[in-house]
């Protein structure tokens, strides 16, 4: 490794695909991951040919490098960084090292829920206006493999806080900010200002050429607003208020969309996705297609036609009268909210995992009027017990997917909702959420 190559922490999505980048650009790479690396990307490794090491730093082989890469599930804060740092060497994500090979237009989306939502509806939209897009970043393929081996002339890109963090020179056309709500504050120091000033990173570098779209009912967003400068055209949405500017809003039951460019409605019966938190996802993703000229017939259909994303408020089969819902993606308090807030029958709740903290006060008045049992799901429930224990009269505890399902399905009656929407994360009795939703969908469809 010299001063003119890449180290590339963390050989997953993320790190494969800017590795790939790196050396078809002819960029010498380096590629160290601590963990075993995952045969799939292993493979594609020595398919290009890249340098790698797994089970293990190498921490002089990195201290040589001009740049490093690192991928976000890296905490910032590891020793190995800190060296890193010391020695002088700029540590960047891979989504600012594509953008350098990139002069695709980017519409880029944040926010601590609703993002991935955003990102497949918006992409669904630009695919149904036959432009050549691409979706990336947090959702499907790294936005550096796409770089590196397609040529796309959009790109949708779901932008987490820890990517964000990584972002120096990097621009996007459209911003969208959903909403901003305490989540992951253990790689923040606890602090929930850091996490704020991590998520407005997204509006770095916009000029008044650039667009920023943002929920006008956040309260968080608006107290920030108050405070920041935006340089780029803003574009508020809203359902408690009519906006006056562009932006979108509720009317007579309708969602109002308006830019200079576009100006449309529809009923909220038409929306494909449903709820609250889904209109508002809508509304973004409506302005942002708005805003990038495609025809108001265009959207509309995509907006009413749209298929969810797996594992979030998916819905996976009508049982007997039961309707089953997996939004294992939920692995916050914020998500599960909004999953117990769209819902329109009695719900069987499966609730648990890795709790992170959560403060479960915020879900009470939804609990208390939608909730009938809540079926635990994870090693220690303790703190949904001691949270909703005399507020609903069945809490039972499972661990496995198997049990969960059985218990709900029997707990159940026609007219009610099984909702997986755990609100924590799910490594303590599985590989990650999609597998924990997967496991889910499987065992109702054997019911």
């Amino acid at each position: 490794m010299t001063k003119d190559g890449i180290a590339v922490l963390g050989a997953g999505e993320s790190g494969v695909g800017a590795a790939i980048l790196a050396k078809t650009r002819g960029i010498p790479v380096f590629v160290s991951d601590k963990g075993k690396i995952k045969t799939k990307y292993k493979n594609v490794l020595l398919q290009y040919d890249i340098d790698f090491e797994e089970g293990m730093h190498s921490v002089a082989e990195l201290l040589k490098a001009g740049e490093v890469i690192k991928s976000p599930g890296i905490p910032d804060q590891i020793p190995l960084l800190r060296a890193i740092r010391e020695n002088g060497v700029p540590i960047i994500s891979e989504i600012e090292f594509a953008a350098r090979y990139s002069n695709a237009f980017k519409v880029c989306i944040t926010g601590s829920n609703g993002k991935t939502t955003t990102a497949a509806l918006l992409w669904h939209i630009l695919k149904a206006g036959k432009l050549n897009a691409g979706v990336a970043g947090n959702i499907g393929k790294s936005f550096a493999q796409q770089v590196a081996l397609q040529n796309y002339d959009y790109y949708v890109l779901e932008i987490s806080s820890f990517q964000l963090d990584g972002m120096f020179d990097f621009k996007a056309d459209i911003a969208v900010l959903l909403n901003i709500t305490p989540d992951h504050l253990d790689r923040y120091d606890n602090r929930f200002s850091n996490y704020i000033e991590s998520k407005f990173r997204i509006t770095q570098n916009q000029t008044n050429d650039d667009a920023f779209i943002y929920c006008a009912d956040d309260p968080i967003i608006a107290e920030e607003l108050k405070m920041r400068e935006v340089k780029a055209r803003v574009y508020p949405f809203s359902i408690k208020q009519e906006i006056r500017q562009n932006g979108a809003y509720i009317k007579d039951n309708e969602v109002v969309i308006q830019t200079n460019i576009n100006h449309f409605s529809m009923t909220i019966e038409q929306l494909a996705l449903q709820g609250r938190h889904n209109i508002y996802n809508s509304m973004a993703a409506g302005i942002s297609a708005s805003l990038m000229n495609l025809r108001k017939d265009t959207i509309r259909k995509s907006l009413g036609d749209f298929q969810n994303v797996d594992h979030r408020l998916e819905f996976v089969a009508n049982v007997h009268g039961v309707q089953f819902i997996n939004d294992s993606k939920a692995t916050n308090i914020n998500s599960t909210w909004w999953a117990l807030e769209s819902s329109l029958k009695p719900i069987i709740w499966i609730a648990g995992g890795v709790d992170k903290g959560n403060d479960y006060s915020e879900l009470m008045e939804l609990v208390k009027s939608k909730v009938k049992a809540v079926v635990c799901l994870g090693l220690d429930n303790s703190r949904i017990h001691e949270a909703f224990a005399g507020v609903v009269k069945v809490i039972v505890d499972t661990r496995s997917a198997e049990d969960a399902v059985k218990t709900a399905y029997y707990l159940s009656e026609p007219g009610d909702t099984v909702l997986l929407s755990p609100a924590c994360a799910s490594f303590d009795l599985f590989e990650n959420y999609e597998d924990r939703g997967n496991q889910f969908k499987e065992l109702v469809r054997k019911l």
